[in-house]
Parts: structure tokens; sequence; C-alpha cells
């Protein structure tokens, strides 16, 4: 009796398909829709997101500053001579306009 063996066909189906399940797992940890990848991509996102509603933050608080400015309860004549100036293109009369 020789003792010829079967090869080892499950094993080697079982290896195969914990591979390719391994693999599979690994790549989506890294790339897939909830990846390392994806993360870092919303963290930027998420910076960039922040720097950009400070910047607004402060517009809306110069634009809040002027109205109070130019209020009926507080009337800052300087503001109100350069608005004048700006939307009207007033000038007074012992200044030159230089182009």
């Amino acid at each position: 009796m020789t003792g010829r063996r079967k090869p080892a066909l499950g094993g080697l189906v079982f290896a195969v398909i914990t591979l390719s399940l391994s693999g599979y797992f690994t790549f989506a940890a890294v790339q897939g829709d909830y990846g390392l990848f994806r993360r870092a991509e919303i963290e930027v996102e998420a910076d960039r997101l922040a720097a950009e509603l400070d910047g607004i933050n402060a517009e809306v608080a110069h634009m809040e500053n002027v109205t109070l400015r130019l209020s009926d309860d507080y009337l800052d004549l300087d503001l109100l001579d350069q608005q004048a100036r700006d939307v009207l293109g007033m000038i007074r009369s012992d200044e030159i306009v230089v182009r």
C-alpha cells in the first residue's frame, strides 16, 4: 500500500478565500467610502470650511460695525461722508480728483 495522499484542495480553497477577503477588507479600510483616505479628505475640507467660516464671521462683524455707525442712534460723520463720496461720486469744492 502506497500511501498516496489526495491534494488538500479544501485547504487551498480556504486559504484563497481567506486571503481574498482579507485583501478586500484591507482595501475597503484604506480607500473605501469610510476609509482612511476619505477621512483625510474630510478633515482637510473641514479645515477649509472652518477658515471660510472665520472669514465670513469677520465680514459680518465688519458689516454690523458699519451698520451701527450709520444708524440713527450713532452717526459717524466721517463714514457718512465716505459713503456719499463712494455712492454719489461727490467731492468737496477744495479737492482735486486724480484718476
